[in-house]
């Protein structure tokens, strides 16, 4: 369904066209395969061929509960949900631990407000400890940091990906800042 038009519709609107015909759910997999995939990486240890697995047994649940789906939240915010929940669940049968994927343009993002300790540890040529730091982040604050950085979701997806008050999704992030900024301040000092 990749006809003129339908990639101006809302998502709404393709959700309604999609429970009459199944071919239009694809312009929604088609506009989220990517960032989804992205998303994957950056919060588990999958990639390649898992972290398409993962996305494709999410896109088949979204797709067989697509009556279910509240109107009342984002599309995308629900599709985050379910490919976070796919991804816990396929870590918890492989029994993986969990581990991020990110790369040096993700840790300057995440960094971005405390360019002091950026650019103080990008001349020491140390990314690798920032990445290192962002990974031993405790998983709570680690996904809080991702989805609000670097997946740029505003805090009420967030709330609604986690199922969480804003008021902890604010703390997280805010106490997940604090842990990151807190490391590498004790990794840059002499």
């Amino acid at each position: 369904m990749n006809e003129p038009g339908y990639q101006e519709k809302t998502d709404a609107e393709i959700i309604e066209l999609a429970k009459k015909d199944a071919n239009f759910f694809g312009v929604l997999m088609s506009r989220y395969e990517t960032p989804l995939l992205r998303y994957i990486r950056r919060i588990s240890s999958f990639d390649g061929d898992d972290s398409e697995d993962i996305l494709q047994e999410a896109f088949v649940k979204a797709y067989r509960n697509l009556n279910d789906f509240d109107h009342a939240s984002k599309f995308s915010s629900w599709m985050y949900r379910i490919v976070r929940n796919q991804t816990i669940d396929t870590a918890r049968k492989k029994k993986l631990r969990s581990a991020v994927s990110i790369d040096e343009h993700d840790l300057a993002h995440i960094l971005s407000a405390t360019t002091d300790i950026e650019s103080e540890a990008a001349r020491k040529d140390d990314l690798s400890r920032i990445s290192e730091a962002v990974r031993s982040l405790p998983e709570t604050y680690r996904e809080a940091l991702i989805l609000r950085f670097l997946e740029e979701k505003s805090y009420e997806e967030i709330m609604d990906i986690l199922r969480l008050p804003k008021g902890t999704v604010a703390t997280l992030i805010r106490r997940g800042r604090a842990i990151l900024l807190d490391r590498l301040k004790a990794d840059i000092a002499f």
